[in-house]
């Protein structure tokens, strides 16, 4: 037990670690040495905008509308490491409270923001100082009025139970070391007949945990990667119904972006 806790805290910390580099390198380094790269370095979107051969990359900035795009300070954008766009994906509403775990620079607070409009407002979770500090500095950018970024764990959410009518998530429970207590906190503080809208990595039922490990790395967002089965499973137990996991494009072999769609109880 000991060695699986100390094993978990190590993978956290290194998570930890790798997107505080990545904030940094946003609020550091020059805007347009970044354009061209996962904010310098290799976290869940290693090939920004187009590959070698020129086709579009399955991650990042690129998978919101240009629209989406244009209404947001630069930094976010740049800072954007997702597989999706979760704030489409929700269908959000006028008025709603929305959660996004793993808030990042806040690319999808900011939208949230918009659609939810004054009346509602926009929550960002990360435990990364340094996330945080860029979330903010966007915000602040963007005018942002509506919108609160707090520090935490996915795990362990700091909101009362049944308090917010929407969680999003863009490429972050593949990251977490303890994926039931995310959707378990997931269902706590929804609201009953809330909802989720989520953009995740996701498995082939038939790859085993070391397969997914040898497409790639942990904090790359793959080796992490629940299986569509697992993931369906894990939401029916904490509560949800109509759960359904649909892939949307391939992030490698037998890996997927996926839509994670499920209404709260």
């Amino acid at each position: 037990m000991a060695t699986t806790q100390t094993n978990a805290e190590e993978l956290t910390e290194s998570v930890r670690d790798h997107y505080a580099k990545a904030a940094l390198a946003v609020l550091e380094a020059p805007l347009e040495a970044l354009a061209a790269t996962c904010c310098g370095g290799d976290c869940c979107s290693p090939s920004a905008g187009t590959d070698a051969a020129g086709a579009t990359s399955p991650w990042g900035a690129q998978l919101y509308d240009v629209s989406d795009r244009a209404s947001l300070p630069d930094a976010a954008v740049l800072a954007s490491l997702g597989c999706g766009n979760p704030t489409a994906v929700a269908e959000l509403r006028e008025g709603e409270r929305v959660l996004d775990l793993g808030s990042g620079g806040g690319i999808d607070v900011l939208l949230s923001a918009q659609r939810v409009g004054p009346a509602g407002r926009a929550f960002g979770l990360d435990m990364t100082d340094e996330m945080l500090a860029l979330a903010r500095q966007n915000a602040a950018a963007a005018g942002a009025t509506n919108v609160e970024f707090l520090k935490g764990r996915i795990e362990a959410i700091p909101l009362p139970a049944s308090s917010i009518d929407v969680v999003i998530s863009n490429c972050v429970i593949n990251l977490s070391a303890d994926k039931p207590a995310v959707l378990a906190e997931m269902a706590r503080v929804v609201r009953p007949g809330g909802r989720i809208g989520i953009s995740d990595v996701v498995a082939d039922d038939a790859l085993s945990p070391g397969e997914r490990a040898e497409r790639g790395s942990h904090v790359g967002c793959i080796a992490g990667a629940l299986s569509f089965e697992e993931f369906h499973r894990g939401l029916e137990a904490v509560g949800f119904t109509d759960v359904s996991v649909t892939a949307t494009h391939a992030v490698a072999d037998g890996m997927w972006s996926a839509i994670v769609r499920a209404v709260r109880a």
